[in-house]
């Protein structure tokens, strides 16, 4: 009978716990903050918050002082809530010419806008990918390669690897590379305006560091890239001008709350979001040419905001990083530049929960891209449904969203790292509508939904930060390498 009762009351206790965790959550997700976040990050004052803008350092403060006023603590590096991150801020070239074997390619555009002039040998070498440059001389040679990988020779790809094929060439010793597009008109009318117009990168402080010239140009059938591969001796003369740069500062807003347990408050939490977004842009048949931004990614911030004040009331077992992130929009930037200079050691880290949008479709569900990739899912699943709405995986693989948001850098250092976002079934045509969109205003948002959509993110970061059992990748996921590195397992 004894064990009976004490069962009992173990029951009753972990079922008052839990009570009492969606009870804190309730008490501090409220709707009229949830509308003051929104309607201020997403009004027309901030010019659609791009990165280097007036608008956008507006928007960091902001979140600052949230930080502030809720008792989290500032960023112990600098003793307030910022990272600075440097960035370089570039025009694009006005003349570019590239000719091959005496023959001119007519559509190109400088992934790297930087003012060179070469006169040389050019050397092919497939995909440029590490198997590429074995037993290959190509120092101070022109490299040309296709986009893309053995696997894919889409656009994502390309994007996602640009990064890696440079700094191979680099490690070559080539002068630059040349990237050959499969592109039809409307990837490469995409392609052009990105690359044309101003662009924003990381800038490198390293005194002396070398930049590399990268092109891409269009081959949309392959055929450039089937005549160079059969080429024994590539001749090229490469000239691009009228390039301009300047460095600028930009910040990520960063700010920590200390766990409630003597042991797990070693171990941290990233609650995270950016908050940049595209700025102004081509009118909409209103005459806006203001784009809010207030599902991506003003919700996103409110998420981590939520997060920050139900957590300065009510601390969880493990402590609690919150990092807003610029750039974003320009390329993962502003978490690209963090997870390179952490303010705590990235081993500390036991999973970021992200939280990035584009839009809705379906307000009874939270989509949580990379919901079954990690051992947290039952307990995202039941924080989830505890306010009435049901958390889904990724419905649009295809869309690689997993790999598109500042999640991927901290997964690609090991760390658990799904984004919490709002529900939708699919990318559809009522996601675009708003997505980038001039329409994407606070006033086009259903705050009823919302009010549950972030009870569940908050929910669900209590249930993460508590856990018994610290979270990992999942069992032959492809970042559960990187994870047993960063641990140490």
């Amino acid at each position: 009978m004894k064990s009976i009762y004490s069962f009992l009351f173990l029951f009753i206790s972990i079922t008052g716990l839990a009570q009492t965790d969606r009870e804190k959550t309730a008490a501090t997700v409220d709707q009229h903050d949830i509308r003051a976040h929104i309607g201020f990050l997403s009004d027309d004052l901030l010019k659609g918050r791009e990165t280097g803008t007036e608008g956008n350092k507006i928007a960091a403060a902001y979140i600052a002082s949230m930080l502030k006023s809720y008792g989290v603590q500032p960023n112990p590096k600098t003793g307030n809530y910022y990272q600075e991150v440097p960035l370089e801020k570039s025009t694009p070239p006005n003349r570019m010419t590239l000719v091959v074997n005496g023959s001119e390619y007519k559509e190109k555009v400088a992934v790297m806008p930087q003012n060179f002039s070469y006169g040389g040998n050019g050397v092919y070498l497939g995909y440029g990918l590490e198997d590429d440059y074995k037993n290959a001389d190509v120092n101070e040679k022109l490299v040309f390669i296709k986009a893309g990988s053995p696997k894919s020779d889409n656009i994502q790809e390309a994007f996602g690897l640009r990064d890696k094929k440079m700094e191979l060439a680099m490690k070559a010793g080539a002068a630059g590379v040349i990237e050959l597009v499969k592109a039809g008109d409307r990837t490469w009318g995409y392609l052009s305006n990105r690359f044309g117009a101003t662009q924003i990168q990381l800038a490198n402080t390293e005194e002396g560091a070398k930049k590399l010239p990268y092109l891409w140009i269009r081959d949309e059938f392959g055929t450039y890239a089937n005549d160079l591969s059969s080429k024994k001796a590539i001749t090229v003369k490469c000239t691009v001008s009228g390039a301009t740069s300047e460095t600028i500062l930009s910040q990520n807003v960063v700010g920590i709350v200390e766990g409630s347990d003597a042991t797990l408050k070693n171990e941290y939490v990233i609650y995270s979001g950016h908050y940049d977004h595209v700025g102004i842009g081509e009118a909409d048949t209103t005459g806006d040419t203001i784009y809010n931004g207030a599902r991506d990614n003003a919700v996103g911030v409110t998420t981590v905001l939520s997060m920050a004040e139900n957590l300065s009331k009510y601390p969880t077992k493990r402590s609690a990083l919150f990092i807003l992130f610029t750039a974003e929009e320009k390329g993962l930037l502003g978490s690209k530049y963090y997870v390179e200079n952490p303010i705590v050691p990235l081993e500390q880290m036991v999973y970021c929960f992200n939280s990035d949008n584009g839009g809705y479709n379906d307000t009874t569900k939270a989509t949580i891209v990379g919901l079954t990739r990690t051992t947290a899912e039952k307990e995202l699943k039941d924080a989830v449904s505890s306010f009435g709405l049901t958390a889904i995986e990724d419905p649009a693989p295809e869309q690689g969203l997993f790999d598109r948001s500042d999640n991927v850098h901290f997964a690609r250092k090991g760390i658990p790292a799904p984004t919490f976002s709002l529900g939708f079934t699919a990318f559809d045509a009522e996601i675009m509508k708003y997505y980038h969109q001039a329409g994407d205003e606070a006033d086009s948002l259903d705050y009823d939904y919302l009010l549950k959509f972030f009870q569940s993110y908050v929910m669900s970061g209590r249930a993460i930060g508590n856990m018994s059992k610290k979270p990992f990748w999942v069992k032959g996921d492809k970042y559960e390498e990187s994870g047993k590195e960063l641990y140490g397992m």
